[in-house]
């Protein structure tokens, strides 16, 4: 059975955030780290000049900037994100990203029980 996530949810383990990713020269390339029915971690390598248009989520989200710079628009407000800053998206919220530069983010996404 192939291994569809880099983490089991149901046993501890590890894996490398920063080994390099192969056949990203003019792409952009995404791997589920770990998900549950809550909680979803993917890893993205963008090549520079890729770009996601504004669009939204339901869950909740932050991105850890791993390597490279990144600029994130939310909303009308524009975020140039270098490797350590993390970014914090409220449901809902518009946004959008453009890759100068090679680069690569987790995005943790959390879906919140339904009131």
């Amino acid at each position: 059975m192939k291994k569809t996530t880099l983490l089991s949810p149901n046993e501890a383990g590890t894996c490398s955030l920063l080994e390099p990713v192969q056949s990203v020269a003019q792409g952009i390339v995404s791997r589920a780290v770990l998900t549950t029915p809550a909680l979803r971690l993917t890893l993205f390598h963008f090549a520079a000049g890729q770009e996601l248009s504004a669009h939204t989520s339901k869950a909740r989200a932050l991105v850890q900037i791993l390597t490279g710079t990144c600029e994130f628009s939310v909303g009308d407000t524009k975020h140039l994100l270098k490797p350590g800053d993390l970014l914090h998206l409220p449901p809902g919220a518009l946004h959008a990203v453009t890759a100068p530069e090679n680069f690569s983010m987790l995005l943790t996404q959390v879906t919140e029980p339904s009131a």
